[in-house]
This record gives structure tokens, C-alpha cells and sequence, in this order.
């Protein structure tokens, strides 16, 4: 498999001295370098005449790469390692959220207003009309992200504690590219039922509910029974934001290669949250043709060991990733690291395209299909095609919250996926260019409105 390549999630910053003369600086930089660190930027602490202390950021592929680097330092002669900062872990130091006030408590008329006696009449108020909480509250703009910790990111079962930093990073997330104030909400128990009471008990007080980090199959059960049991939108992102991007990747990526999403053949692999959503959405789009893998090789009828989401999928063919790739047009992949060959690639379909979304390793490394595949995707920022959830969920919720839509549905995340994707100017639609940007303000605006249209065609809009 070929290295990973260095990026800012194994980010350091290293402090060190060194003799007040010329080349001593380039010696550093040079060692760095010849270990394959990735050089930020350089700072000037202290200078004397005679010892020069600096700052440097340097980026790693892994933890492992980053001691070797600092090892590289440690060797050079008349370089002392003053200290290493992790800067990622320096970042998440005493959380990276907080509650602010939006209007200030100068005075004791603004206590009045803001807290008692005069909040009394808002709690009134809203007893009288209880719809009023929408617009006296913080109800209509905040959504809770409620987790079991039992599927944080691709790591597995971790637990609460270990989801809550995953958790604070999707409040900001939806803070920055939405306005929306969301709160972690991770959950001491990994019961159905006592995660589903729970959130009935807290729902008052958000106005959507995203699910987040929670192993499949219970995820299916604990989104469908929200969805019956609460008032307010509930959103699964592992199952539905996923799948909304990927469409809206697959949309483009098919317009590169002309050919239509009816007659192609859809390898899948990775049969949990996310591969289900998307099997589900593609459907439902138009794909005819899917074939669907496991751990275990393909979604087989002959199988008997499926739940039933896996059922679903199910196919008379049988046998490994291997076969379902071969004649495949399309293969889509979350799952794990490096399951996917070259040899694999290369029995596809011509103009093959490759959406291989496991994090932080891919299924594929693209430098192994270069000059293969027609189009290629992963669900890493530091290669071209990143398939982000951040481009769905924030304007989802800012479309739900706007027209008070009491739940999501599929048209919902239809028209979402076709917006994404119409944001790529046909002119500027390349193998490298099938999905925006996260940072590209129109995505949240522009998903934001496919919801509230969908919302309001079907009739479920309440504003």
C-alpha cells in the first residue's frame, strides 16, 4: 500500500535551538525532509548572539511518522529539542465549544428582561401558544447531536467519553457552515430503548435531532423509531449524508464519463450505515443495477445470515469484492483500508470510477489506479473528490429549522444531492472537479433551499 500522505491531523509543532549561524536553520529543514515531513512554517522565537531559538510546523502521515521526525532533529549535532506540541491535540485542550450570550447583561434592566421577573411573561406566553417556543427560543435554531459512541468514526466502539471530542467538531461544524447551534449529546448506554427515551425526555429543547456515531443494525431501529416518536426532524449523517453526497458525486462523475445511472452496474462495498443509504438513494435515483458486499463477500440470497437491511440487497450471485468489481462501471466504497487491488480496478468496466471513502485509509490508495480509473474519490481532504458529509447535513438542518418540516425525506435528500452537484459549472467539470468545495458558501444556501422546496411540495412545511 503506498504512504499515506503527510497532513495537519498529525500536525507538530517543534521548538528547538541552535547555534546564531549561517546553514544551521537548513540543516534542520534538510533532516526533516529526507524523513518525508511536510514543512510549515518557521518561526523566530529568540536570538542571541550566540544560540537562535525556533518554532517549526511540520506535518506527518501518523503518529509513528511524527516521533521519527522529531527523532531526525534529535540526531543533528548543535540542535537541542527544546519541546514537541502536539497541535492537534493542543487545539482540543479544554473543548472547542463554548456558550455564549448573544445580548449583553450590563445593567439591572437587562437582568430584568433577559431573566426574572420579565422572562416570566416569554414562560407564559409559550404556555398559552406552546408554537411560540419557536420563535422565543432557542428551539428553532438548535439541534442536538446525539451519539452511543459505539461506531466513532472508523474506529469502532469507543464508548461516550471517546465520542465526545467527534461530537464538539460536528457542532462547530454546523455553527460555521450553518449558523446553527448544536450541542453533544453522548449518551451512557447503548440500549434502544434507553437512547430513544432519552431523546424523547430532551427533545423540548432542539429543533432537530442528528444521530451520529452509532453501530448499524441498532442505528436503523433507533432513527425509525425517533422519527415515530418525536415531532421534531431526525437525520442519521453516517446513513443519510453519506449517501447524499455521494450522489451528488456520482451525478458529475457520470456526466465525465456519459454513460446513464439506469444502465450502469454499482459495486458496493461496506453493507452498514452508509452503505445501506446509499444503496437506498441510488435506488431510488434510478440505479437498477447494485451489488452489494460485506466482510463476508457478496449480499448472497443464498446467505442466512443477513439482517434484514442486508436483505434488502441481496442477490442471486454469490462469491468476494472481486467478483462483484469485475464488469462494474461504478464501485463505492465504505468499508476498510486497502481491500480494493489494482488487479480488482482494472477488471472493471471501461472509464471505471472509484469512490473509495474509508478514513483515514482509503480502500485504494489513488496513486495505485493513476491513469486507470476515469474518476476517482475518497473521503480524504488532501486528495481531489472529497466526498464530505460537511456538504449536506448543515444546509439539511438550516432548510428543516427555516420551514419547520417535522422530518426529512427521500425527495428531500434527492433534491439535496442534485443541488450539490449543480453547483459544478459544467465548464468547469473535470476528473478532479466533481464535487464542490466545503468551504464554497453557495452549498449551504443552495441545499438549504432543495430542502425547503421539497418540504413545501409535499406538504410538510409549517412556515
Amino acid at each position: 500500500m503506498a504512504n499515506l500522505t503527510p497532513n495537519p491531523s498529525f500536525s507538530l509543532t517543534i521548538r528547538f535551538q541552535l547555534p546564531n549561524r549561517a546553514g544551521m536553520l537548513a540543516s534542520v529543514t534538510q533532516a526533516i525532509a529526507a524523513v518525508g515531513g511536510n514543512l510549515g512554517q518557521i518561526d523566530l522565537i529568540d536570538r542571541t548572539r550566540s544560540i537562535v531559538t525556533r518554532d517549526i510546523t511540520v506535518d506527518a502521515a501518523s503518529t509513528e511518522h511524527a516521533e521519527k521526525i522529531v527523532q531526525a532533529v534529535k540526531d543533528l549535532e548543535e540542535i537541542k529539542v527544546v519541546e514537541v506540541y502536539d497541535r492537534t491535540f493542543n487545539l482540543h485542550r479544554g473543548g472547542k465549544i463554548e456558550v455564549t450570550s448573544k445580548f449583553p447583561l450590563h445593567h439591572q434592566s437587562d437582568l430584568a428582561m433577559a431573566y426574572t421577573p420579565g422572562v416570566g411573561r416569554i414562560s407564559s406566553a409559550i404556555a398559552e401558544k406552546p408554537e411560540l417556543v419557536h420563535t422565543l427560543t432557542i428551539k428553532s435554531n438548535t439541534v442536538a447531536i446525539v451519539t452511543d459512541g459505539s461506531a466513532v468514526l472508523g474506529l469502532g466502539n469507543l464508548g461516550p467519553e471517546a465520542a465526545l471530542p467527534v461530537m464538539e467538531g460536528k457542532a462547530m461544524l454546523f455553527k460555521k457552515f450553518a449558523g446553527i447551534d448544536a450541542f453533544p449529546i453522548c449518551l451512557a448506554t447503548q440500549n434502544v430503548d434507553e437512547i430513544v427515551e432519552t431523546v424523547k425526555r430532551i427533545a423540548p429543547v432542539f429543533g432537530g435531532v442528528n444521530l451520529e456515531d452509532i453501530a448499524a443494525p441498532r442505528c436503523f431501529e433507533v432513527e425509525r423509531r425517533l422519527r415515530e416518536e418525536i415531532d421534531i426532524p431526525v437525520f442519521h449523517d453516517d446513513q443519510h449524508g453519506t449517501a447524499i453526497v455521494t450522489l451528488a458525486a456520482l451525478i458529475n462523475a457520470l456526466k465525465l464519463v456519459r454513460k446513464p445511472l439506469s444502465d450502469i452496474r454499482i459495486a458496493i462495498n461496506g453493507a452498514g450505515a452508509a452503505g445501506v443509504a446509499i444503496a437506498r438513494l441510488l435506488r431510488k435515483a434510478g440505479a437498477e443495477q447494485l451489488l452489494m458486499c460485506d466482510s463476508k463477500g457478496i449480499l448472497s440470497t443464498a446467505r442466512p445470515d443477513l439482517t434484514l437491511e442486508k436483505q434488502e440487497f441481496a442477490s442471486s450471485e454469490s462469491g468476494g469484492l472481486a467478483d462483484a468489481v469485475k464488469g462494474a462501471d461504478v464501485f463505492i466504497g465504505v468499508s476498510a483500508p486497502g481491500v480494493l487491488t489494482p488487479d480488482m480496478v482494472k477488471s472493471m468496466a471501461s472509464d471505471p470510477i472509484v469512490m473509495a471513502m474509508a478514513n483515514p485509509i482509503p480502500e485504494i490508495q489513488p496513486e495505485l489506479v493513476d491513469g486507470i480509473v476515469a474518476v476517482m474519490a475518497t473521503g480524504r481532504s488532501d486528495y481531489a473528490n472529497q466526498i464530505n458529509n460537511v456538504l449536506a447535513f448543515p444546509g439539511m438542518f438550516r432548510g428543516v429549522l427555516d420551514c419547520r418540516a417535522d422530518h426529512f425525506t427521500t425527495t428531500m435528500y434527492l433534491e439535496a444531492a442534485s443541488a450539490i452537484a449543480s453547483l459544478i459549472n459544467p465548464s468547469k467539470l473535470d476528473r478532479e472537479h466533481i464535487i464542490p468545495s466545503v468551504f464554497d458558501e453557495r452549498v449551504v444556501t443552495a441545499v438549504s433551499a432543495a430542502v425547503q422546496h421539497a418540504a413545501r411540495q409535499e406538504g410538510i412545511a409549517r412556515d
